[in-house]
């Protein structure tokens, strides 16, 4: 039997933060998960300089070997209509591989991991948590994402009205030829709004990598809405080449209208197996990162006693820094008609776009620094 301090099952962003801080606290973290690192991460992938900082990830080294695509500026609108062009004096964001980035979080966290072993089995006993019948650990931590099997353990994949998003994204090496053909700038990645708010799509270039996705909290017909996304992108000249592989799917739950369930007894939820997602950008890297180090600091504090109630501080320190989950209330009393007009005069004004769309909802600056 293989015994630990801490268990953490998921080895993205979420869990290895939540590791490396409770590293350094002197615990013995062992990070279990299904996939072999480096892997394929359906995301769009970029982080704020914000995330960067609480990573402590000095940016030179990172650039070393790895894709750090500069953002200084972003084109957005309705798709099919109108757009306009935001620019800043210097980089306010990154555009990341998440094949590369979460293989160097993880690598660098220093915690032990057993990569490429699905969690079976979880069953609790006097001493805490006995995972697959071979590790025994007192506290158990989700980090495996919207499809974490601790989450579905603790039902926390099955609370009403939850909003969850629906996205189809790929990720490919472009030629130099190919991205000729288009007018995708690297350094301004595009986002585009569905005509009736349930979703947006991005077209954003990575080097020679192009990145191309739509989510929508309304999954139906997804599939047919992705592929005249990117029909609108041929068509506006934004993609010349053909896609070469087939998208991928995934779903992640957005911070609003429930009270996400994030603790039980011996068990933590962090990053999108929490149900963290930012509402209006569907971000879960910023949310994750920080969700572990606020899940370390509680674990740490608890000095060894994960009763549920030496765990709640957490769900506290969760609330007051994201906030209450938004209630998404102009949707209920304003008519669908009226939402998308209001939209459609807002999203093409240039200080809205920069100050709401932009500086709030997919950046976040209004936010400072986690201090942990």
């Amino acid at each position: 039997m293989t015994r630990c301090d801490a268990l953490i099952v998921g080895g993205g962003p979420a869990g290895s933060t939540c590791a490396e801080r409770l590293g350094r606290s002197g615990l013995d973290v062992l990070i279990l998960d299904r996939k072999s690192f480096p892997r394929d991460k359906t995301c769009a992938g970029w982080v704020t300089p914000q995330v960067m900082s609480t990573l402590e990830v000095d940016l030179g080294d990172y650039a070393d070997g790895r894709t750090l695509q500069p953002i200084t500026g972003f084109l957005t609108g309705l798709i099919g209509r109108e757009t306009v062009e935001n620019h800043y004096d210097g980089p306010v964001s990154y555009g990341i591989r998440r094949c590369e980035f979460d293989h160097y979080l993880l690598q660098r966290c220093g915690a032990a991991t057993r990569l490429g072993v699905p969690l079976k089995s979880m069953e609790r006993t006097q001493d805490g948590w006995v995972v697959n019948e071979e590790i025994q650990a007192p506290l158990v931590i989700g980090a495996g994402g919207h499809f974490c099997p601790v989450a579905r353990k603790l039902g926390a994949r099955s609370l009403e009205r939850a909003s969850v998003v629906a996205a189809q994204e790929i990720e490919f090496e472009a030629s130099a030829a190919d991205l000729e053909l288009g007018t995708a700038r690297p350094e301004i990645p595009e986002l585009y709004f569905c005509p009736d708010l349930k979703g947006y799509g991005w077209c954003f270039r990575k080097e020679r990598f192009l990145n191309i996705g739509l989510g929508r909290v309304d999954s139906q017909n997804l599939s047919d809405h992705v592929a005249e996304f990117c029909e609108f992108l041929k068509d506006r000249g934004t993609i010349g080449c053909e896609i070469p592989v087939r998208f991928h799917g995934h779903a992640y739950q957005l911070y609003e209208r429930v009270e996400p369930r994030l603790v039980d007894e011996g068990v933590l939820l962090i990053g999108d197996a929490a149900g963290l997602a930012y509402p209006q950008s569907g971000e879960g890297i910023r949310p994750a990162v920080e969700s572990g180090i606020l899940a370390a600091e509680t674990i740490v504090r608890a000095n060894g006693d994960y009763a549920e109630q030496r765990l709640k501080p957490y769900a506290r320190l969760v609330r007051e820094r994201f906030g209450k989950p938004r209630s998404n209330a102009a949707s209920g009393w304003l008519p669908a008609s009226w939402l998308q007009l209001i939209a459609s005069r807002l999203l093409v004004n240039r200080s809205f776009a920069r100050k709401v769309v932009i500086d709030r909802w997919f950046l976040h600056t209004q936010q400072p620094n986690l201090q942990a």
